[in-house]
């Protein structure tokens, strides 16, 4: 059993996938620190994905992107004081408010700069450069380093406000949801870049082809800055969509959606993550990113990847003709879903 510790903080990523990675770490924290208040430090768009969560004591939201978004950080963990804090993130910006608050035990790994003023492991390297592992198994690499107990599968789960559940159950109500309606939920966006999404006019003939085949409700999850292409899939189908643009779906009441549908379609972004918590079946059209990131919790999802000579790249937007997406047809979708509801 690890040291008796009071407080304990957590710098949580700023992406929204890697941000439900990380949540094992949450209940390993608390397993081994069961008295323990915690806290979690993540930026202000993200904070919802961890709302309603149990195990989480203080949820400080930040914007540390600037001097002012930096003090601000530093005053609040100050405020809170903790006696230990665990950094997720790689960068040395995270351990910047965290040092200026006065913190004197911080672990995170030791890369960089920042690795003279922190503990913890090294990330794995071969031949020089840093190896893709499992995101979830990189962040839980922090605890084993802590020799603290990390037992089980670490499955990201994620929990709901009652007012994302009641707002949740409102929007159903309002797009007309029966309980016994089959449900698919699609998601044509990827605040990384448009590298990642599949194309719009592909989205439009996939649901012609799950409605024809299911007779299945099919939500279109629209993010910020997503609405025009929710737009061209409506414009470009058959089908009958359910566009949530209009009603703004923020990352909480996202989590009610993603819960009530039966299967969900996506570009590998958020969503794809949410699923796997919410233990539903997924689909993931993966294009310029490194699958070795995510090759975890896999046991209800299809990963539909080309293995081409430029893959992966991770370049935001795609400097030829988007093959990695291209090649993957509606058809190699559908027949995944087909695959997946069998």
């Amino acid at each position: 059993m690890a040291s008796p510790v009071k407080r304990i903080l957590i710098r949580f990523p700023n992406w929204v996938g890697d941000v439900v990675m990380a949540e094992p770490v949450i209940g390993v924290l608390r397993q081994n620190y069961p008295d323990a208040e915690i806290a979690v430090a993540l930026r202000e768009y993200c904070a919802e994905v961890l709302t309603g969560h149990p195990h989480i004591d203080r949820l400080i939201r930040c914007q540390d992107k600037n001097f002012k978004g930096l003090k601000k950080l530093a005053d609040d963990i100050r405020d809170f004081s903790p006696e230990l804090a665990l950094l997720l993130p790689n960068s040395f910006r995270s351990l910047i408010p965290v040092r200026w608050a006065g913190v004197k035990n911080i672990i995170g790994y030791r890369r960089g700069l920042r690795k003279f003023w922190l503990k913890g492991p090294l990330a794995p390297k071969e031949n020089g450069r840093y190896q893709p592992i499992p995101m979830t198994d990189y962040f839980l690499e922090i605890c084993q380093w802590m020799q603290l107990k990390v037992a089980g599968s670490h499955k990201p789960r994620l929990y709901l406000t009652p007012q994302e559940t009641a707002t949740g159950a409102a929007l159903l109500c309002q797009y007309g949801i029966a309980d016994q309606d089959l449900v698919f939920a699609l998601n044509p966006g990827a605040q990384f870049g448009s590298s990642k999404c599949w194309p719009d006019y592909y989205f439009a003939r996939l649901g012609e082809l799950l409605q024809k085949q299911f007779q299945c409700r099919l939500f279109i999850l629209v993010g910020p800055g997503e609405e025009e292409i929710a737009d061209k899939i409506v414009q470009k189908s058959k089908a009958t969509f359910i566009n949530t643009g209009p009603d703004r779906v923020g990352l909480g009441v996202l989590k009610a959606l993603v819960q009530r549908s039966n299967l969900i379609i996506t570009n590998d972004t958020g969503p794809r993550h949410y699923a796997v918590a919410f233990d539903k079946p997924v689909v993931v059209l993966m294009g310029p990113t490194d699958p070795r990131h995510t090759n975890c919790h896999l046991d209800k999802t299809i990963v539909l990847r080309e293995d081409l000579p430029c893959s992966p790249c991770n370049l935001k937007v795609c400097p030829i003709d988007h093959p990695c997406m291209i090649n993957l047809t509606p058809e190699k979708v559908f027949s995944a879903v087909q695959q997946i509801m069998n």
